[in-house]
């Protein structure tokens, strides 16, 4: 197998990289590993590796070609090809143009969203509508529209049948 960047050596180095369901290899000579600093870890940057050798070359044509740097902790992309990470929060306002296709190619999106259990998900949505729902009762009821308070009423119990602040369902009311 010949080396993935001069495409002339043996490739005696190995590198594999699983990012949800894609797996991307790259397969390298003694002498490229070397130059890309695989032997050395705070050279290399695996990551700029996978994107075929291109994520800080797509991050300056993002930039026009210019050194961005970050106002808040002067990280450049020379540090991030470096380093493959970025310095603070606000990198990723300054090299967002640049990060977003390298951010899409790795991930499922562009936004971090977390890493959650099923169930609490499904526990803070649920809370979240019911919360949604309580806020427009008391606009219905502000605007004396007591049919609507009435139906979004119901579908808070619905949704929270043993809630303790829900108000009892009186004979009559229904």
């Amino acid at each position: 197998m010949k080396c993935s960047i001069c495409k002339q050596k043996d490739a005696t180095v190995h590198l594999t990289q699983i990012a949800g369901d894609k797996m991307q290899k790259v397969d390298l000579c003694e002498d490229c590993a070397n130059k890309k600093g695989v032997n050395d870890p705070a050279g290399f940057s695996l990551a700029d590796l996978l994107l075929g050798l291109g994520a800080a070359q797509e991050m300056e044509q993002a930039s026009g070609g210019t050194e961005l740097q970050c106002p808040r902790c002067h990280f450049t992309q020379a540090d991030f090809k470096k380093t493959g990470r970025l310095g603070c929060p606000e990198c990723y306002h300054t090299f967002a143009e640049g990060l977003e296709g390298l951010l899409k190619t790795m991930h499922k999106g562009t936004r971090h969203v977390g890493k959650v259990p099923q169930g609490l998900r499904q526990g803070r949505d649920l809370a979240e509508r019911i919360k949604g729902l309580k806020q427009k009762l008391d606009a219905a009821i502000a605007g004396e529209d007591f049919e609507q308070a009435a139906l979004l009423r119901d579908e808070i119990r619905q949704l929270n049948p043993t809630n303790p602040g829900a108000a009892p369902v009186r004979q009559g009311d229904a």
